[in-house]
């Protein structure tokens, strides 16, 4: 198994795969992996309730893992460039930061639609996924 970050996400949520293709195309250093809630990785790397949610990205850094806006605001962070600046919201609350993700997850298949399976990933991405 790998020591490189991982992010899993929701392979069936249409938000979450154009959150997957925004990613690697401004991953330059391909710091990152991406793995299924779904899948076996994320049942292997992940505590047993959380895939089951689905409804939150996490971020898996060698056994620390951050959910919901934590993930999302550490990996955009960590893409550098302009998107450094997202550090400015680590300034807002979790609770609050977390309400509204928890607004967006929600209704992300209602606003955003829903895939019938998971995310493929095309020949040049997939060695950046994980089963």
């Amino acid at each position: 198994m790998t020591d490189r970050q991982i992010i899993f996400f929701d392979g069936v949520c249409n938000l979450c795969n154009g959150f997957v293709d925004f990613l690697i195309s401004r991953d330059k250093e391909q710091a990152f992996l991406f793995a299924p809630l779904q899948g076996e990785t994320a049942r292997l790397r992940l505590a047993a309730d959380l895939p089951a949610k689905l409804n939150s990205v996490v971020l898996w850094n060698q056994g620390q893992i951050l959910e919901k806006s934590d993930a999302a605001l550490m990996i955009l962070q960590q893409l550098g460039g302009i998107w450094w600046l997202s550090r400015v919201f680590w300034i807002v609350p979790a609770f609050l930061r977390d309400m509204i993700y928890d607004l967006v997850a929600a209704n992300r298949y209602r606003l955003f639609g829903r895939r019938e399976t998971c995310r493929l990933p095309t020949a040049a991405e997939k060695a950046r996924f994980l089963p």
